[in-house]
């Protein structure tokens, strides 16, 4: 049976609806499968089932929550054995928010309103005693470009700006460049260009909608083509990694955008930036983390929902999801 309510053992996963999720591609059902391998009963909720009640004295945040159990999903030589119904889930009731010892916020981008008032409620709880994964203040201080940006001797030349002229300057200095918008999600709206393109002004115009709105510009680097690696640290340290190789005629190297993943192990460059970033992830209660690597230059930093656990565990034989749970109870 489900239980009725929740216990010491209980985790919280905050995600899109579950019925929505790919269970063989998502993260977040491999990390709510491997709390339930380690004896955790798994609950979920979407950031619409967050509230709290002002006539409460001490303004205590509840959720709409419900148990659920999963099924194995064990991985075979041409993906992933997924059995009908891959979860069975109990109704959802209201409960304190503080009676889960540990929350997961893993709802995807976009990091928008309603993402941002989701982890000031969290953050209600965390003062409360609950541990939320990852810190809600870091959630909101980290866009996964710009964070990257206090590393910036370990990435590619790179611009950010509004203005059309700085912007321009900067591709006619490196030439080939990569445009990215700072609230983008797997690759979309990632565009490729050169400093001398026709059109390259009114290209920029569009892109930060007529000099308003700050994006991203990168020196290209040609090495792409070789992939796009994405390590995934776990409080701190590299657990594993994958390798996504561009399809035939892109440049980005995404899942989502047709990328193909590959297995791989880590430079020595590429332990040595995980090592330098390391201490603020820790610091700032990160603790569930991707990052990607291009030719050992930094790209970006994951914190929201870091995908590519799957593929790690498929291709890699590493079983990332059940060490990071192992890691977290620890804890």
């Amino acid at each position: 049976m489900l239980p009725s309510e929740p216990g010491a053992t209980s985790q919280l996963f905050v995600v899109d609806p579950i019925e929505r999720l790919r269970p063989t591609k998502d993260s977040s059902v491999a990390l709510m499968q491997a709390a339930q391998r380690a004896g955790q009963q798994v609950w979920v909720c979407t950031p619409a089932d967050l509230a709290v009640h002002g006539r409460d004295p001490a303004h205590q945040p509840l959720v709409q929550a419900q148990p659920v159990r999963l099924a194995e999903i064990r991985p075979s030589a041409s993906g992933w054995e997924l059995p009908e119904p891959w979860f069975e889930a109990a109704e959802p009731r209201w409960i304190p928010l503080a009676a889960f010892p540990r929350v997961w916020m893993r709802k995807d981008p976009p990091v928008d309103e309603a993402y941002l008032y989701a982890t000031h409620l969290l953050e209600l709880a965390e003062r409360q005693g609950v541990r939320v994964l990852n810190r809600p203040a870091s959630l909101r201080a980290w866009n996964e470009k710009l964070g990257a940006l206090r590393w910036s001797h370990l990435m590619a030349p790179s611009l950010v700006a509004s203005r059309v002229d700085q912007l321009a300057a900067f591709a006619a200095e490196h030439g080939e460049v990569v445009l990215k918008p700072l609230g983008g999600r797997a690759g979309i709206g990632v565009v490729r260009s050169h400093g001398q393109a026709p059109g390259l002004k009114a290209l920029l115009e569009l892109v930060t909608g007529q000099q308003q709105l700050p994006v991203m510009v990168q020196a290209f680097l040609p090495a792409v083509t070789a992939g796009d690696k994405r390590i995934l640290l776990v409080d701190g340290e590299p657990l594993g990694a994958v390798n996504r190789r561009p399809a035939a005629g892109e440049f980005r190297s995404n899942l989502a955008v047709g990328g193909q993943p590959e297995a791989c192990e880590l430079s020595d460059a590429e332990r040595s930036i995980c090592a330098e970033l390391a201490p603020a992830l820790r610091e700032e209660g990160l603790f569930f983390v991707g990052i990607d690597v291009i030719d050992g230059r930094l790209s970006e930093i994951n914190v929201t929902s870091p995908t590519g656990v799957r593929e790690v565990e498929r291709l890699g034989g590493i079983p990332l999801a059940d060490q990071t749970m192992e890691r977290l109870l620890a804890a």
